[in-house]
């Protein structure tokens, strides 16, 4: 671990930063266009304490996960997040698998998008990133996958109406059946596959099934347990590699922008179960 290059790296990153590209307010009190520290702890869910003592050279070797979690906070380029791990001594992540990170790309995507709820998902299901927006709208998912969420936890289909479950169940499956044949050969494929298999009877039919097909575009029904249903039209932007997904929700009708805006206003305050988009 390469302590005084790691927290020269970090202090520069941060101060490089304009709040505005985080969906953080330019405050009139700001002595740096950068972020602050406290700021950064925010963005990445840790204490101010450890970014602190991060930048100071003071601090023990930084997770893997902690690493990922400042990576997307600060926004860094593939490359420069690639540096960052070598800097704490951890080995980068890995080019494909479902232990991904978001791109640098698509995480300034999803602060462009703003008011539309969208989030970052891999090839094989993992959430990677998240927009303030999506939090609202479905619960925080990052680190979560959307197919063992489906398939083994009825929470998760309980936020869309019946008629529409056994579409999305289909589409999951034909999705992944299509990563499957793209990364034939890939551990990670297989494991995941082997789970579901073993947790879900629902999973094992379908997959015999052999349906194949990437998923691009759907309107659906999300019921939200405060403003009520909300039809979405859901548009799935995919990497040029077909690894990441960008998934962008928006309002197909005036009903829908009412509830957007009136969720917009309520905020996070008691949000119960995690969904899924």
């Amino acid at each position: 671990m390469q302590r005084e290059q790691l927290a020269d790296f970090l202090r520069r990153r941060r101060e490089a930063i304009r709040p505005a590209q985080v969906g953080l307010a330019d405050g009139p009190r700001r002595r740096t266009g950068g972020l602050r520290r406290e700021e950064v702890a925010m963005l990445a869910g840790m204490s101010v304490d450890y970014v602190v003592r991060l930048e100071q050279g003071r601090s023990s070797q930084p997770s893997p996960q902690l690493l990922g979690a400042l990576a997307r906070a600060l926004r860094l380029s593939d490359d420069e997040r690639d540096h960052l791990f070598r800097l704490a001594g951890q080995p980068p992540p890995p080019s494909d698998g479902v232990a991904r990170l978001a791109r640098a790309g698509l995480l300034r995507l999803l602060d462009l998008l703003g008011d539309n709820p969208a989030m970052v998902i891999s090839d094989l299901g993992e959430v990677l990133a998240q927009n303030r927006m999506s939090t609202l709208l479905v619960g925080d998912q990052i680190g979560t996958n959307v197919l063992l969420r489906w398939f083994t936890e009825p929470a998760a289909r309980a936020v869309h109406v019946a008629e529409e479950q056994e579409r999305h169940s289909r589409q999951h499956v034909a999705d992944l059946r299509a990563a499957a044949g793209r990364r034939a050969g890939d551990p990670a494929v297989a494991t995941l596959i082997a789970r579901l298999e073993s947790a879900s009877e629902d999973f094992r039919r379908r997959w015999a099934e052999h349906e194949v097909a990437v998923r691009r575009a759907d309107r659906k029904t999300i019921v939200h347990p405060r403003v009520g249903p909300l039809l979405m039209d859901c548009e799935t932007l995919v990497t040029p590699d077909l690894g990441q997904q960008l998934v962008v929700l928006t309002p197909a009708d005036a009903d829908a922008r009412e509830r957007i805006d009136l969720l917009r206003v309520v905020g996070l305050e008691e949000f119960p179960a995690q969904a899924e988009t």
